[in-house]
């Protein structure tokens, strides 16, 4: 039996590898940016974002927001992230951005529809390029697309 992933040990390890010389602060919100639905989600267009990307990375290359089409023949890379790579592929598409179940959804009527596209926020060190320019950028993007809600798909 394997040991499950001491995530915060090696996210400080991975880090303290890169150069820095202050363990990673986790984000916390006080007034976390959620609320309720306004509108039933059957009646909601929903976008996908994932924290993997449509092109591959080298580990130190700089990560940036990006989209790609949902109708399109979807291939997404992550190796340069630090994820249980034993326990999990992204061989399996559905596994790890779940489209097909998402449609499925939608031909039942419990999600209204998808967007066009889906949407890469790079996972990133510093909390203020996520806050002031992935995150703004991520939602303009949604919001262009139509959608209502979305669904975050961390890798």
């Amino acid at each position: 039996m394997s040991e499950p992933v001491r995530y915060i040990d090696r996210s400080h390890n991975y880090y303290r590898a890169q150069g820095f010389t202050n363990d990673y602060r986790y984000a916390q919100h006080e007034n976390a940016p959620f609320a309720k639905l306004s509108t039933p989600l059957a009646d909601c267009t929903l976008g996908v974002v994932t924290t993997a990307s449509t092109y591959p990375r080298a580990s130190l290359e700089p990560r940036k927001v990006d989209s790609g089409r949902l109708e399109d023949g979807i291939s997404l890379y992550a190796d340069d992230l630090s994820w249980d790579k034993a326990a999990t592929h992204l061989d399996d598409l559905n596994s790890c951005f779940p489209v097909a179940s998402l449609n499925t959804l939608v031909g039942e009527g419990v999600i209204g529809a998808l967007t066009r596209h889906f949407h890469c926020l790079p996972t990133e060190y510093s909390h203020k390029a996520t806050l002031e320019h992935d995150a703004p950028e991520i939602h303009r993007r949604l919001v262009a697309d139509g959608a209502d809600v979305a669904l975050l798909v961390p890798l």
